[in-house]
């Protein structure tokens, strides 16, 4: 019994040696990469979409009726070519009212200078003054002829009276007498209210020729009035030629509608936007790009312009150049939520490219394309790819090299990086095999896995 327990002991021992010599002596499949030596471009690489320099827009002269629209986005147009117009009718009957108010108060200012009339007025006026000036004096001589009357029929009547009273003269004589007296009274109080009377009226007279005189400044000042109505007429005239003439919306340049915003006839406001037209030939392509990584980009930097509307993939787009650098940035939210710092800049297509690009593809406004700007190069540097790269405990770069067929843990200095390599200054030469994408032990045995 005690035999065949030592026998199961020994046998469970050998079997767990062999397991773990075995596991001592396994080797990890691992993914390497050769370092080397080339060229190196540091870049930042960001999506970005197609724009115009300018984008010019046919809008509302003014507020009106403005006819049907019938061009359509994409439709290519010329300089000169109208594109929309204003209701014919409304501007015909507007300057048709305009020159109606100009021609009647030209009319008006006619009439207003003619002034024959008031200078008859104002001769007869004066005739009538000299004829008063007669008028009164006979009256005033009416009035002394009836006063001598008067004093004579008094004396008749007192020598009437004296005879009487001695026989010489009759009752009849004296009655007669006194009658004539009463009549002289009367006709005397007579000529004095018609000389006051007549004076009277001269006093209204010598006021005509005033009056004329003061009612022909009067039309003069009327004249200014009319004058400056006149001129507000003639403004609005002209305003409402001017409509008419601003009435067909031309294109101003050669190119193609963009976007058309009306299409059937309806009532606008002034400043209503109708149309997008430009130029696909000035076409350059925004990207926002982040602050931290902006700061390496200059004006003149190159830049590799690609993706599925270029027709091209990384390596073998077009070239590009930075053309504006915006200087101030704005927040923007990504796709994930972070909240991130952006700056917008500006690509330029290299010259003749974009040329080319639309001989060979229908390129448009606000297509997605992704942009590699260049930032800094380095010849002839150390390689080593990107993803054997990764940060050790404190920050620094490690990488991991296969040394007598295990991974040795090996730090490194870095200089200009990229998406794809990495430019080593220190730690490794050309030649040296590290392991990428690591996920490893230092000093693991390894082998290189099969592709």
């Amino acid at each position: 019994m005690n035999r065949w327990l030592l026998l199961l002991i020994l046998l469970v021992a050998v079997v767990f040696g062999v397991g773990v010599w075995q596991w001592l002596s396994k080797s990890l499949p691992v993914q390497v990469a050769e370092v080397s030596r080339g060229d190196i471009r540091e870049f930042v690489d960001e999506r970005g979409k197609t724009r115009l320099t300018e984008t010019h827009l046919i809008t509302m002269p003014f507020a009106g009726r403005i006819d049907a629209i019938d061009f359509e986005a994409g439709q290519a147009v010329t300089a000169g070519q109208v594109l929309a117009r204003t209701s014919k009718r409304d501007l015909d009957e507007e300057i048709a009212e305009a020159k109606a108010a100009v021609e009647r108060l030209q009319a008006s200012l006619a009439e207003n200078a003619d002034t024959s009339v008031e200078a008859s007025a104002s001769e007869q006026a004066e005739l009538f003054v000299e004829s008063m000036v007669s008028t009164v004096a006979a009256a005033e001589a009416q009035k002394v002829a009836s006063k001598s009357r008067l004093d004579y029929s008094e004396i008749f009547l007192g020598r009437t009276r004296n005879l009487a009273e001695t026989g010489a003269e009759t009752q009849d004589d004296l009655d007669r007498a006194e009658l004539n007296y009463v009549e002289s009274q009367i006709g005397y109080r007579e000529d004095v209210l018609n000389a006051e009377a007549i004076k009277s009226m001269q006093a209204a007279t010598n006021l005509l020729p005033r009056v004329v005189r003061e009612y022909i400044l009067r039309k003069g000042l009327t004249g200014d009035v009319l004058a400056k109505q006149k001129e507000e007429a003639e403004a609005r005239l002209r305003q409402a030629l001017l409509r008419q003439e601003r009435s067909e919306m031309k294109s101003s340049i050669d190119g193609v509608i963009l976007e058309r915003l009306v299409r059937d006839e309806q009532y606008l406001a002034s400043g209503t936007t109708l149309l997008r037209i430009g130029e696909l030939d000035r076409l350059e392509v925004e990207a926002d790009i982040l602050s931290e990584d902006v700061v390496r980009i200059r004006d003149g930097s190159e830049v590799e312009i690609y993706g599925p509307a270029i027709g091209a993939t990384t390596g073998s787009g077009v070239p590009g150049v930075i053309e504006r650098i915006y200087p101030t940035g704005f927040t923007k939210i990504s796709s994930l939520g972070v909240e991130q710092q952006r700056v917008r800049v500006i690509i330029r297509f290299a010259d003749g490219v974009l040329e080319a690009l639309r001989e060979a593809r229908s390129l448009g406004v606000d297509y997605r394309v992704r942009v590699r700007i260049f930032t800094a190069e380095q010849p002839d540097a150390t390689l080593v790819p990107r993803s054997a790269l990764f940060r050790g405990s404190e920050g620094e770069w490690q990488v991991f090299v296969v040394r007598n067929e295990r991974a040795a843990l090996q730090p490194v200095t870095i200089g200009l990086m990229n998406d794809e390599n990495a430019a080593v200054t220190e730690g490794l030469t050309a030649g040296d095999t590290v392991i990428v994408a690591p996920n490893i032990r230092d000093n693991t045995r390894v082998h290189v896995a099969q592709r």
